[in-house]
């Protein structure tokens, strides 16, 4: 069984930077389509981003942003480490939350707008960030 462990959250002030990590064992994540949602109390959980997997012959992969952290944030993947990355920048209070990764083994293009596609989830980190 395959396992999503989620690193790198924590409490920075606003304007701040965080990566978090999406890391994986017994599953090859540039196999698949991979993406953050984050959850705030009271609020339902929204997607963040996610990243198609690579193609087979040209390698290319496409990413999706929510229009709320375009140009701020951007997710990558490195093959070798097997992880997901999910680069945080220009942190605003309307950031905080906790954080999830999340994996579809069936999509070749990845979306963020259905989460119940997505069928297995890390456990989760919490970003805050203070104003």
């Amino acid at each position: 069984q395959w396992q999503l462990v989620e690193s790198g959250g924590g409490m920075v002030q606003s304007g701040g930077s965080l990566n978090l990590s999406c890391a994986a064992s017994g599953i090859t994540l540039d196999f698949y389509s991979i993406a953050w949602f984050r959850q705030s109390p009271g609020k339902d959980r929204e997607g963040v981003s996610c990243i198609s997997p690579s193609d087979t012959y040209t390698e290319k992969f496409t990413t999706v942003y929510a229009d709320s952290v375009k140009d701020r944030f951007t997710i990558s993947k490195d093959k070798v480490k097997n992880t997901v990355y999910l680069q945080m920048y220009g942190l605003k209070s309307e950031d905080t939350a906790k954080y999830y990764c999340a994996l579809d083994r069936d999509s070749y293009d990845c979306q963020i707008s259905n989460e119940r596609e997505y069928d297995s989830w890390g456990q989760g980190i919490q970003v805050s960030v203070s104003s």
